[in-house]
């Protein structure tokens, strides 16, 4: 994975894919894929949209690229911009997505670290590398905007 653009870049396009959740209404995760220096695929939370509760960011941008007919994603790296829950946390195993780069903790739900840290479990035969905290600020400031005008609500 020969990286041209910096991380803070590349999650800046997440965060894009959040502002978006958060207009739709949806809770401002986004999400997005890059491989070779280039955006494969984008994403944001659709729980609401398509009434599953399942439909996360990661997920969908996984889904994707994996119903194009790649198997295993090992050169790609994901961009998230709150750390990732146990499901998608899995998904990432599965898939073998070569590098997760995520902006804030999720203190409630996390499972890179927060509440646990699935990709770091030895008993699971692929550990994507993980780094966490970029544009951590403006990351938790769209969950932290949205649940506080839901609690005015």
């Amino acid at each position: 994975m020969c990286e041209k653009f910096s991380n803070e870049y590349w999650m800046n396009f997440a965060l894009k894919e959040a502002r978006l959740a958060f207009l739709e209404n949806e809770v401002p995760i986004g999400a997005i894929l890059v491989k070779d220096n280039k955006i494969i695929a984008a994403e944001h939370n659709r729980t609401g949209q398509l009434k599953n509760g399942l439909a996360h960011a990661e997920k969908l941008v996984i889904e994707k690229i994996i119903s194009s007919g790649e198997k295993y994603l090992y050169d790609y790296s994901l961009y998230v911009t709150v750390e990732p829950c146990l499901m998608c946390a899995g998904i990432i195993i599965w898939s073998r997505v070569g590098k997760i780069v995520f902006g804030c903790y999720d203190p409630k739900a996390g499972a890179v670290g927060s509440i646990y840290n699935v990709l770091l479990d030895k008993n699971f035969n692929h550990h994507p590398v993980v780094i966490s905290g970029v544009k951590e600020k403006e990351c938790s400031e769209f969950i932290s905007q949205f649940f506080k005008d839901k609690r005015k609500l």
